[in-house]
């Protein structure tokens, strides 16, 4: 079985592929641009891929095509029309990160209350053993138990947010389209006039488009914290900026972005040098525990598919 992996950088040069590898000749391509695709999916009868577009444009040309493994839940960047329309099987992976950026969402929300940024940079700048005193305790913080802590979305990530949050005594507040039997479920103007802090883990829809908006915003509490790590543009990231810059948001935690690497024109880079500010590069998914059970998965499906089975099917 021919097997090609399309851009497997995405996943990182530090996990085992061997679990792919028994499974047939193996191909691996470090990133694969989009004029690429048709020669590199020519032969192969399972591709393997992340990011790459797969479409009614260049599926024609992959004639001994089998089986699609994503290596991510969301699938948006394969033509699932087509392939179901011409006996293309295609496979998610649903599940593996939820550890992997739950603990980036909470490290974010202990961070930015703690200001802990802040308090490094005293420290590390020289200002504290200039000062001639034992401590120092401003900006001033507050403990996580005593605040609310609204969670936008209560799907596995944000389940388990919420869990966690509850276990560190904060009030949960939930947004979700179904109550919840757990926590109590406002909409989503009453999530931002009661939390303190807000993290968002929402698939992005029509209607989760600028969820958080100028006018949210400004519904929110003074010096509330604000988390995303949901998709980019489930925040106007304009207003998001223009609330830090205004003193609106006391902390802001992104891994997302609309556009993704970040770009120089986005409105982000104006809160570069913030303390209160914290941006990762779109990791919270990928701790190497996460993405080894990614790949590992991946191989279940190939070999469920072989089998004749229906593993982790989308088509």
């Amino acid at each position: 079985m021919r097997i090609s992996i399309l851009d497997v950088q995405t996943l990182g040069d530090d996990i085992n592929f061997d679990a792919v590898r028994n499974l047939g000749e193996v191909t691996v391509y470090d990133l694969t641009r989009q004029e690429d695709v048709i020669d590199r999916i020519g032969d192969a009868e399972v591709v393997i891929l992340n990011k790459v577009k797969l479409t009614a444009e260049n599926l024609p040309y992959a004639k001994n095509l089998k089986l699609i493994c994503i290596t991510a839940t969301g699938f948006d960047n394969v033509d699932l029309a087509y392939c179901r329309a011409h006996g293309i099987g295609v496979c998610n992976v649903a599940g593996y990160s939820t550890d992997s950026v739950v603990q980036l969402t909470v490290a974010m929300a202990f961070s930015l209350a703690t200001n802990l940024n802040t308090f490094d940079r005293y420290v590390k700048s020289g200002a504290y053993t200039a000062s001639g005193v034992f401590n120092c305790v401003k900006p001033v913080f507050r403990e996580i138990s005593q605040l609310t802590w609204g969670v936008a979305g209560l799907g596995n990530i944000g389940g388990k947010v919420a869990k966690m949050a509850k276990t560190m005594g904060c009030r949960v507040l939930a947004y979700k389209r179904t109550p919840s039997e757990d926590y109590p479920t406002v909409d989503m103007d009453t999530l931002c006039r009661e939390c303190d802090i807000i993290s968002l883990h929402t698939p992005l829809s029509p209607e989760t488009h600028h969820l958080i908006d100028a006018r949210r915003l400004s519904l929110m509490k003074d010096g509330a914290i604000l988390i995303n790590v949901a998709r980019g543009a489930v925040v106007d990231e304009a207003a998001v900026a223009k609330a830090v810059l205004d003193g609106k948001l006391g902390g802001l935690g992104v891994d997302v972005f609309s556009t993704e690497p970040m770009q120089p024109d986005s409105p982000y880079q104006a809160l570069l040098n913030r303390e209160n500010v914290i941006f990762t590069p779109h990791m919270a998914w990928g701790s190497i525990d996460a993405r080894q059970r990614c790949m590992d998965e991946v191989a279940k499906n190939i070999e469920s598919f072989v089998e004749g089975g229906a593993r982790s099917r989308l088509v």
